[in-house]
Parts: structure tokens; sequence; C-alpha cells
């Protein structure tokens, strides 16, 4: 087909995940830049629905995420509880915090929307077939719906594209899972209280293994079946570990399954590069968006989103890491404490929840403490396997680890 216009505007963003429209949704909001969205026409191309959770640490805290969405959030949990292995259940107030749930496809509709009416947001459905620098900026060629090439032009580029390979890490784990939204024939769930980890399934003899309860009603909730272990499951073995969690251990009785979604999250201590070009860079998963030893990603795409959005209002030409170095230390020790088997997970995450006040491990996760703090939390776990850990961490090789199967992270 032949060439179609060149287009042009102060930022082309590639990709409309979460990370793709939440930098969109920034720069356009903030008056930053004009912005050109290049998402893949509607078919097979386009990811299925997913579930976003982050965080509201209340109006004014910084996290990036208090009131810009709050219309799209499907459910908010003011209770969070944590089942250890023996059974025994601990339901923490992290009060004013809260968690939330967006669901994709509203918050697709309402930044959508947004770039609509607003004089300097463009949404272009077509396949981003390359992306390269140019004199005076970046350059990306795309395929259009119809079959047309199309050319825009840009003083910067954001890549949200998933990485057709991972970087070199020291260790590699991978948070997988398959949830169902369930609708129960009586009421079954407090819609007060989340369930973050249920350690009340049978363990893998690699890595750990918890359920994850968001209810939605007295009678619904997204019931999840999650692993943090080396190779992800068979769609087969995700729906018998589901059918034993939902059945045996939270004895739901008679229940409907409305939809199910499944996905894999690298866990990684792999060094994410942030710039493919003098005027390209990587966000989202592909730029290190996501907390290595969690998954979390929704509320630090927020914050990087408006970091970046500030660096380009100052007229900087590069961008920050969406996490700090000394969080990304903490998290390399962490994961490969899990992989050698040094700490028990189970044990270990029912511990923090069990000794550390409800708002500092929340910041903790979210990378919000002072070195003080983060000092009294890590007196509070295994000290000798951690510690042997993080002598032997800076030693380690970084080895190249194939990408996992699509997934986007529901945290």
């Amino acid at each position: 087909m032949s060439q179609g216009p060149v287009g042009t505007s102060d930022v082309v963003v590639v990709g409309g995940g979460a990370a793709g429209l939440s930098l969109a949704h920034r720069l356009v909001e903030d008056a930053v830049a004009t912005v050109t969205v290049v998402e893949p026409p509607n078919g097979p191309t386009r990811p299925a629905e997913r579930t976003w959770c982050y965080w509201d640490h209340g109006t004014g805290t910084g996290n990036g995420t208090d009131d810009d969405f709050d219309e799209v959030v499907t459910a908010t949990w003011p209770l969070l509880r944590v089942h250890g292995p023996d059974g025994s259940p601990l339901t923490v107030d992290p009060a004013p915090s809260r968690y939330r749930m967006v669901r994709s496809t509203a918050f697709e509709r309402l930044v959508h929307a947004r770039l609509a009416r607003s004089s300097g947001g463009r949404l272009l459905r077509a396949t981003a077939d390359s992306v390269r620098d140019v004199p005076g900026g970046a350059e990306v060629r795309c395929t259009a719906a119809d079959g047309r090439t199309l050319t825009l032009r840009s003083r910067y580029v954001f890549d949200s594209r998933p990485l057709r390979a991972l970087p070199p890490a020291r260790t590699r784990l991978l948070q997988h899972f398959r949830g169902w939204f369930v609708r129960t024939r009586t009421d079954r769930f407090d819609p007060a209280v989340a369930d973050l980890m249920d350690f009340r399934v049978p363990q893998p003899r690699h890595g750990l293994a918890f359920g994850y309860v968001l209810p939605l009603a007295p009678d619904r909730a997204l019931v999840e079946y999650t692993e943090f272990s080396r190779t992800p499951l068979t769609t087969a073995a995700y729906e018998a570990a589901l059918g034993h969690y939902a059945r045996e251990v939270l004895r739901l009785g008679e229940f409907t399954v409305d939809t199910a979604e499944q996905g894999v999250i690298p866990m990684t201590d792999a060094r994410f590069p942030r710039r493919a070009g003098a005027a390209v860079f990587r966000i989202g998963t592909a730029g290190g968006a996501t907390r290595p030893a969690t998954g979390y990603t929704f509320a630090a795409v927020q914050r990087h989103s408006r970091a970046i959005a500030a660096a380009l209002r100052d007229g900087h030409g590069s961008v920050p890491a969406p996490h700090g170095r000394r969080a990304l230390a903490m998290d390399a020790v962490l994961l490969r404490a899990l992989d050698t088997g040094r700490i028990d997970g189970p044990a270990f995450f029912t511990g923090l929840f069990r000794r550390t006040p409800p708002q500092r491990l929340l910041r903790f996760l979210d990378g919000a403490t002072s070195v003080r703090e983060e000092w009294g939390i890590g007196l509070r776990t295994p000290v000798g396997p951690m510690l042997r850990t993080a002598l032997e961490v800076p030693f380690l090789p970084r080895r190249p680890h194939p990408v996992p199967g699509t997934g986007e992270s529901p945290r």
C-alpha cells in the first residue's frame, strides 16, 4: 500500500495499556505536550480485559492515583487479610489507605474520552512496525487497519510494548495466576475485606502459592490462584487448583464462573533499559515499572507518568527510573532468598503482615519507606538467611532468560 501522510506531535506513545494511556493522560492533562497514542486495531492483537489493583493512600499523598481515576474504580476495600499456612487469619486496617480495583476496559474508555475532548490528544488505531531515532526526534512507522502505511514524527517516543527478550538477571521467578469472577448462590463474601494472601493451599516444591480474593458484592468476587515459581502451569492445572481453593478451602458451595483471566508477570532483578534510543524511552513493565518482589505495577506507572511529565516540562533530556535503587536492591535479595529456599515464603509474608504496622508495610511495598523504617522491617525478617543472601547477591552473574507468556499485572 502507498505511504500515508506524515503525522507530527510532541510525543508518540506506542501501546495503549495502563502505562501508555496513563502517560498520555498525564501529558495532556498537564498541558505538557501534544500526544498521539498508537493502539492496535480491534481484533486478536488487542489484549483481553485485565484487572489492575493499587493502594490509594489518601488525597495529597503523591502516589499519583488518588483522584485521577476515581470514576472507574470497580471496588474498594478498607480492610486487608492474610491467612497463614496454619489457617489463622490476620486482618489489618491500613487507614487511611484503601485497596482499589480498576478494570482495563473502563480505564481505556475513560482515557480515550479524555484524549478525544482535549486539544492535544489523539488516538490512532494501528500496528507499530518500527520505532527509530531520526534527526530532531523519533519516527514510528505503523500499519493501519486498512493496510495503509503511516509515519509519525515526534520529539520523543515512549514505547510500552513487551520486550522480545528479558535482560540478563541473577534471579528470575514468575508470578503466574488464573482467576475466576464467581457468583455464589448465597452470600459468601465480606465486601469490606480483601484477602491478599491465603496460604491455605498446597504449596509447590519450589516457590510459593496462595489464594487471592477480592469481593465485589456479598455473592460476587474475583477468586484467584497465584504462584511465585519458575514455570507457569497449564490452564488445566490452574483450573484444578482454583476448584480446590473455591470448594475445599473457601467452601463457596454452589457457584458459577462468569469470566476468567490468566497471566504471567516476570519477577526479576534484571536491569531494564529505560532508553531505546536518543529520543526513544521504554515505559511500563518493559521499562522496569513492575515491582520485582510483588508484581505491583499500576501505582508505579502513575508515579512514573507524573515524573516523566515533570521532566519534559522542565526540558530534561532523560526520564527518571520508576523505582529507586534501594528498593530494587532489597527486592533482589528477597527474590534470591525465595528462589534458593533459604526463607519460607508463606511464613515470611505472613510474618511481615503480623509484625509490621500496616501503613508502614504498604509504604514499603510501594517503595516509599525511609532507611530507618526499612531497617526496622528487616529486623522482623529471618536475619541470618537474608544477610547471607545480601552478601551473596552482588557477586552472582547475570544470565539471560526467555520471555514468559504474556500477562499484565493485576496488582
